[in-house]
């Protein structure tokens, strides 16, 4: 179809789609391991690490630099990295042995008082002697409980409500296969982690710094947050085709990219980078910046309109039966990713943050300025988490959720390239019909 340049022109690189670095030391990474991407060595590392109750000491300032060359300089930045990109210890086996366990917890968030507990060997005793008064058992420590109930990852609320996100989907598989869904997906990698202020403490009163409220003002004013003019009515009783609906796909996702160019040139820090880091970050992220608009701002249109058009759309035994395994791990965390944006419902202001600070990505293969890209990106990390905890004070998780999802979108972007294109009308209509009849039954 004509509207095909859009998706083409402008995919991932290859190298991105295939090669993912390890979190910890940068080296290629071999998979997720215990909750994150990582490579064998620091997979080996925490493990012998925890398994053996080791306490490291730093001859420095506790802030070595990880690298593939440099990470056996020092153990103990290298296991505090590993816990604060949250390796998570419950999904190591008591025995030492391979086949970990508790794989639907996925990564964790901890205190940086836990880690401190962690790190000087403080936590290793408090479990001796909570196995010498209670007995083997699979309980995590008193800090460990604490944290995960008042932060749980989003790789244990996946797991939770999986039940009820996918009953609409489980219903339409059902409906034309006869067939049962296939084994669940259990991780949601991410690609950093963040410590949130404890709810446990009071809300403070507090104001919102007049330099941030300027700059999340142009964001925003740079934003079209206007409708979107692609024609998503249809008539009734009209079958859509394959063709058509892939068509009427690309035909958005080419509005969608045109909205992010000109996105581009009336950013408030336009001036501060060259054009050709401009053109090197738009190619490597423009799935992921529609992806983002059409689960915040354009959902209503997007999971309305265009799910309208994909409920004519009826696919062939043909097309059920070859979809992909990839295909079905989109499906699976699109839908999870939608309930998470209905639930927060994102403002115009956070979603105008988070797409800035998805934008400003200093890993990025072949940019010229990644020092300044990172201050970039931190500046807008900071003003999103100002704005956040100012706007909604009783909402102590909110910001630290909002940026969870980030890296979930970068993970399901990079999922999508391996999808086969004729597939993707089918994995629209799988996704649009269940979202829209989960919330309908809310």
């Amino acid at each position: 179809p004509p509207y095909r340049i859009g998706l083409m022109d402008f995919s991932v690189p290859d190298d991105r789609a295939e090669q993912r670095t390890c979190l910890i030391c940068g080296d290629r990474a071999t998979g997720l391991h215990y909750g994150i991407i990582s490579c064998e060595g620091c997979k080996g590392f925490f493990k012998r690490s925890i398994c053996n109750k080791r306490v490291y000491r730093c001859s420095r300032d506790k802030n070595c630099v990880m690298s593939r060359k440099q990470r056996n300089r020092c153990q103990y930045c290298r296991l505090l990295k590993c816990l604060q990109m949250g390796m998570n210890r419950k999904a190591i086996r008591e025995d030492g042995m391979p086949g970990g366990r508790n794989k639907s917890i996925g990564p964790v968030q901890i205190s940086e008082e836990e880690i401190e507990r962690i790190m000087s060997g403080q936590e290793f005793e408090e479990e001796a002697n909570h196995w010498s008064n209670h007995g083997d058992s699979d309980h995590s420590s008193p800090g460990n409980r604490a944290s995960e109930s008042n932060q749980p990852s989003p790789g244990s609320t996946l797991s939770s409500s999986r039940s009820v996100e996918l009953n609409g989907f489980m219903a339409f598989r059902e409906q034309y296969m006869g067939m049962s869904v296939p084994p669940h997906y259990q991780y949601i990698p991410h690609l950093f982690s963040y410590s949130g202020h404890s709810p446990l403490l009071p809300p403070q009163a507090r104001s919102l710094d007049p330099q941030s409220y300027s700059l999340i003002h142009q964001l925003v004013s740079a934003e079209d947050l206007e409708p979107l003019g692609t024609p998503m009515l249809i008539e009734d009783g009209y079958a859509v085709t394959q063709a058509e609906l892939f068509a009427l796909l690309c035909r958005l996702a080419d509005e969608l990219l045109f909205r992010q160019i000109a996105w581009i040139k009336k950013l408030p820090f336009f001036c501060e980078l060259s054009i050709k880091d401009y053109t090197c970050l738009l190619s490597s992220t423009w799935q992921e910046l529609i992806l983002l608009s059409s689960l915040t701002v354009y959902s209503k249109q997007i999971f309305g309109e265009l799910a309208d058009v994909t409920a004519k759309y009826s696919p062939s035994d043909e097309e059920l039966h070859r979809f992909s395994d990839e295909g079905m791990e989109v499906i699976e965390r699109l839908i999870y990713l939608y309930h998470k944006f209905h639930q927060l419902k994102v403002s115009n202001e956070e979603y105008a943050c988070m797409k800035a600070i998805n934008f400003l990505n200093q890993d990025i293969r072949g940019l010229t300025s990644a020092s300044q890209l990172e201050q970039l990106n931190k500046r807008y990390w900071y003003i999103c988490q100002d704005f956040t905890e100012y706007k909604y004070t009783h909402q102590p998780n909110r910001f630290p959720d909002l940026m969870m999802c980030l890296p979930e979108i970068r993970y399901i972007a990079g999922k999508m390239v391996n999808v086969p294109l004729e597939q993707l009308p089918l994995l629209f209509k799988v996704v649009l019909h269940s979202c829209k009849t989960s919330v309908g039954k809310e």
